[in-house]
């Protein structure tokens, strides 16, 4: 079954009034509590993982390399969900993604831990990876390819309220109460049991018949529709500019992470306690905003939402960051506002995953696959960033560097217009199929 190219043509009239006014698609809602539940269980070790490891007797060097395949098997889970989708169907992916991390995790916690066997940790933690990429991105195809156009940057802030409330935000909550009162092994099975209760919600209770099936074109040979998940990137050159801002999109978050640490706790004179909840604020203010610039997107344009808000705004809150605590200080108040700030412009990018699968309706999956590729390439873009350019210019020249590439994000998403945009004569959308507008 391939997905309609006019997303108007998926019937809308029979959502509550509720649903319908926040932007989240019946016929998919359960799906949305089955990823939250899902990623947060997924993000219940992301705060004490590599300490118990450690604590396990495995060195540092081996810790980081496993979260070093971790990622990148995520990595290209990412990118494999979106042509998946196009061939299997979203739902199928999702299955598999859910079979993936609850066998893996069974193997890392039933026989790796206990043996303290390294290469069995390798093999089953490693790659469980390839785990929640498949389930959450396939979930994520899905919702671009059945919500219509005028809802779909609620839909995908909502996707991403939901994917980011789990991970880490309330996988690390959950963790936190656990963790004392039942021990981390324990902890860690209970992440299998969210896992496993997300999965199950999502695909027993999500009924709509179009992630079902596959959303390629009928007749498409297999081998076309994965490598034209890669190829899409050069055939269209506007699928290729998106998947190139949603990598300067994290590439700070992820370069941060490298530096910041040690800038705030030994240049500015925070406490380490400080700084984690400096960064728990950044991240719970994403969360919000996800969900806000979805349905700011909706109103005002996905292409205009993801330039100002998301490019200049980051540019802006990237300087502020930087000059705003330099010149304060150890002042905690106005680092939480700093951090806040550059946690919600961060999300200014969310209509990006509405718009960039309108780019090619024929090829949604593919679009997506593109999409996550550029979320992946974020990983070790910021940290190459940081490690190139840290030592010759110091703080305040990387500062400037993410600056000028958020900027220049903005100045790509130019480009991202969609096929019947020069048409359209408003920022809304109206039913009528032939006069489809930005979003």
């Amino acid at each position: 079954m391939s997905v309609p190219v006019d997303p108007h043509s998926v019937p809308v009239t029979k959502s509550p009034a509720f649903l319908d006014r926040i932007g989240i698609p019946k016929a998919l809602s359960w799906g949305f509590l089955g990823v939250l539940v899902f990623m947060i269980g997924d993000g219940v070790e992301s705060g004490f993982l590599s300490p118990y490891l450690l604590d396990e007797g495995i060195s540092k060097e081996r810790v980081a390399l496993l979260f070093t395949v971790y990622g990148v098997t995520a990595s290209v889970s990412a990118w494999f969900s979106g042509a998946l989708s196009d061939l299997w169907g979203p739902r199928r992916v999702m299955m598999l993604g859910l079979g993936i991390w609850a066998a893996l995790q069974v193997a890392f916690l039933g026989l790796a831990v206990p043996a303290h066997h390294y290469w069995l940790l390798m093999v089953s933690y490693g790659l469980r990876g390839f785990g929640y990429p498949l389930f959450a991105y396939g979930f994520l195809v899905w919702v671009t390819a059945v919500t219509p156009r005028h809802r779909l940057g609620s839909a995908v802030g909502w996707f991403w309220f939901a994917f980011t409330g789990g991970l880490p935000t309330l996988g690390s909550l959950v963790a936190s109460f656990t963790v004392p009162w039942v021990g981390t092994y324990r902890t860690l099975w209970l992440a299998l049991v969210l896992v496993v209760a997300g999965g199950l919600i999502a695909l027993f209770l999500v009924r709509e018949p179009t992630g079902r099936s596959r959303l390629a074109p009928a007749g498409e040979r297999p081998v076309a529709t994965l490598l034209g998940s890669l190829s899409i990137v050069w055939r269209r050159p506007r699928i290729g500019v998106g998947a190139v801002v949603r990598t300067v999109n994290t590439a700070a978050q992820f370069g941060f992470l490298v530096f910041l640490p040690v800038f705030f706790t030994d240049t500015l004179g925070f406490s380490l306690t400080e700084w984690l909840r400096l960064l728990s604020a950044m991240f719970a203010t994403n969360i919000f905003f996800n969900l806000l610039f979805g349905l700011v997107g909706d109103r005002l344009g996905w292409q205009r939402t993801v330039a100002w808000f998301g490019g200049v705004g980051c540019a802006v809150t990237t300087l502020l960051l930087y000059y705003g605590t330099v010149a304060s200080g150890d002042d905690f108040p106005l680092a939480m506002v700093l951090v806040s700030l550059f946690g919600a412009t961060l999300a200014g990018y969310v209509p990006l995953s509405a718009l960039m699968p309108c780019l090619a309706p024929e090829h949604k999956g593919q679009a997506m696959s593109a999409l996550n590729l550029g979320a992946g390439a974020s990983t070790f873009v910021g940290p190459a960033v940081v490690a190139l350019f840290l030592g010759p210019l110091g703080v305040q020249g990387v500062m400037w560097i993410f600056a000028g590439l958020y900027l220049a994000s903005a100045a790509m998403t130019l480009f991202l217009t969609l096929p019947d945009q020069a048409a359209a004569s408003g920022v809304r959308a109206v039913p009528a199929p032939a006069r489809a507008g930005r979003g």
